[in-house]
């Protein structure tokens, strides 16, 4: 079973997210959804929250994914949860020029774990879980940047 895992703050979901676990989806039989902790990044909803919102979020696929929690290196994770490979969205160049790197860093600290790379649908290229947060804080429309629940949790916050 070929097993890949999706790490990310996920500070909410958005519909760029839920894209690049569908097409994972063609690829793995198994995809874990890596809800990670970044030092550098203040997040506004607690792991809970954000793990919830996943599940009501990819509810559809639900068979074929695990929703789990990091808070280390994600090679070292992912290879302590079986998976081969680590997934990753790419949106712009500036996502390239980051990813490329982490994953040189990744082959350095375990060989045994590779890299995915998905490009994702030009409707989500400019989309990011801070984009949603800001349009959010000015009361904009955030229905075509993530679902109907995340958008209900979003607005509780800001509230």
């Amino acid at each position: 079973m070929k097993t890949g895992v999706y790490p990310g703050s996920f500070d909410p979901i958005t519909y760029g997210h839920i894209d690049i676990v569908k097409r994972a989806l063609k690829v793995f039989d198994k995809l874990i959804v890596l809800v990670s902790t970044n030092p550098h990044k203040k997040t506004l909803f607690s792991k809970e929250e954000r793990i919830d919102m996943i599940r009501h979020a990819l509810s559809g696929c639900m068979d074929h994914v695990e929703i789990e929690t990091n808070n280390t290196l994600t090679v070292h994770r992912a290879k302590e949860l079986g998976a081969t490979h680590i997934v990753r969205g790419l949106r712009a160049l500036t996502d390239f020029e980051y990813e490329f790197q982490m994953t040189h860093a990744n082959r350095v600290l375990d060989k045994g774990i590779d890299s995915v790379f998905f490009m994702t649908d030009n409707r989500f290229s400019y989309l990011s879980s801070t984009t949603l947060k800001e349009i959010a804080q000015f009361n904009g429309d955030m229905e075509t940047f993530a679902p109907p629940y995340v958008v209900e949790k979003i607005r509780a916050k800001y509230e």
